[in-house]
């Protein structure tokens, strides 16, 4: 269902500009903030409550109902179904994990770990691209662009080769892709494009050409990337029997998750479709901390609309005159100027919020935790378990308290982390890792190396037993 019940508006209250679905803009045309995709909710069909949508579970024949965003199309409402371009998308998992559990000081049975790298592409922004790719088509666009740190341009490649309905160009700064990453686009065909500059500087120059060569940008300045995206959280929900935890936790890069949340949750309180709302934590890897900085040390907050924009601009321009740029392990993360930075503003008002900040080191021991005891991650996913250690060390998150973390990207996005940390002598991987700050490896996982002999085998074996 679309038309006149779903339309974009701007998110600053004060301005009200409001536009057709059949529209494309970056951004308000009349004040320059994002916008949202919105609803007349009273014009639709709402589901009485969450449990309708369990009986399309049994209907894996019908791609939408198959489709972990789609079959929730009642809370996304703004594409007639014969738009929708999906390839699966959101077949993902819930697991309570207890050495996790223990690690990060929270009790057995209450931490869950939700892997959005079992999506197509890898990550999650295949939830958000099935919801840009069906809006592209719906205005016919011909081509697509993002910049992106590696996540976004193999999603964007992937849903491109699959569709065959747009050619995919990707931005990507040079050199500041995991190689893994940059394999997926380049194996989809996408054209792909590396500039002499950061992830900031390619979402300045894709923004730049998608307006003036009318390229559809699948950036998540694009609000209807966030609409997918919301989807994480209905599959939560759907996970723990529709009851809400008592915390999500995110890793923060452009925050386009942590503003789907706030999005998802707003929504489906207004609906009344939750009894209660979870509070939410965004984690910055120390390197790139853009939204701890101006959160916990310049006062910035959402205020009901209101954020105080001069805070923004000079946190900017002290960057630009430091010439300071985002340096963290994380590279999917690596993002000093996240654009969804007003709406992930308003997530943490709506949830009651917290931001908090972890070295690349707890990172790097809080993924190698994660894939030693379950499903394995990419290094910028870990930060959500790490977050969620310093919260609780902080007393920010009580060791009673249900947890859930999102893990972003699967385990071989980023293998390079993963071969330094482990497979390199000590004095080795300290000095490849110094730049990042990493001085040691807590549960380093080194390979022994053995004579092709049997007797040889077999004592390395009851070694590394204790036998």
């Amino acid at each position: 269902m679309s038309g006149d019940v779903a339309f974009q508006k701007c998110i600053i209250p004060t301005c009200g500009f409001v536009a057709g679905v059949s529209e494309v803009h970056q951004a308000c045309p009349r004040c320059a903030n994002l916008l949202d995709v919105c609803y007349d909710w009273d014009a639709l069909a709402v589901p009485p409550s969450m449990t309708h949508f369990e009986k399309r579970w049994a209907d894996r024949l019908n791609p939408l109902d198959f489709s972990g965003v789609w079959r929730f199309r009642e809370l996304l409402p703004f594409a007639p179904a014969q738009a929708v371009i999906s390839i699966g998308e959101g077949q993902t998992l819930l697991r309570r994990c207890e050495p996790v559990a223990a690690y990060a000081g929270i009790k057995r049975g209450s931490l869950y770990l939700q892997y959005e790298g079992l999506n197509p592409s890898g990550s999650f922004k295949d939830n958000g691209m099935t919801a840009t790719f069906t809006h592209a088509r719906m205005v016919g666009a011909e081509k697509a662009a993002c910049a992106s740190t590696g996540n976004t341009s193999a999603s964007v490649a992937l849903y491109a080769a699959c569709s065959g309905l747009l050619r995919a160009i990707i931005f990507i700064g040079k050199g500041k892709i995991a190689l893994g990453k940059l394999v997926q686009a380049l194996d989809s065909g996408a054209l792909t494009l590396e500039i002499q500059g950061d992830f900031d500087d390619a979402m300045k120059r894709v923004m730049e050409v998608c307006r003036q060569e009318g390229i559809y940008l699948m950036n998540s300045v694009n609000p209807f990337r966030l609409e997918g995206q919301k989807a994480i959280m209905y599959r939560v929900l759907e996970a723990l029997c529709w009851e809400p935890p008592d915390w999500i936790i995110v890793p923060g890069g452009n925050l386009g998750n942590s503003s789907a949340f706030g999005k998802a949750f707003l929504e489906l309180s207004e609906l009344g479709l939750i009894r209660r709302i979870p509070r939410l934590a965004v984690v910055n890897s120390a390197g790139a901390s853009t939204l701890y900085t101006l959160m916990n040390e310049r006062g910035l907050r959402w205020n009901r609309g209101s954020p105080d924009d001069r805070i923004i601009a000079s946190y900017y321009e002290e960057l630009d005159r430091t010439g300071k740029r985002a340096k963290t392990i994380a590279s999917a993360i690596e993002i000093n100027r996240p654009v969804n930075l007003k709406k992930c503003l308003r997530a943490l008002e709506v949830m009651n919020g917290v931001v908090c900040q972890v070295t690349d080191e707890e990172i790097l021991d809080a993924k190698a935790k994660i894939a030693a005891s379950s499903i394995g991650c990419e290094p910028a996913s870990a930060a959500s378990v790490a977050g969620a250690k310093r919260l609780v060390e902080e007393g920010t998150i009580g060791p009673d308290e249900r947890v859930v973390c999102i893990l972003t990207g699967h385990q071989l996005k980023d293998q390079g982390a993963a071969i330094t940390y482990h497979a390199l002598p000590e004095r080795e991987m300290r000095q490849k890792l110094k730049a990042y700050g990493v001085r040691r490896a807590s549960f380093k996982n080194m390979p022994v190396q053995v004579a092709n002999d049997l007797d040889a085998i077999r004592k390395a074996i009851a070694a590394a037993s204790g036998t």
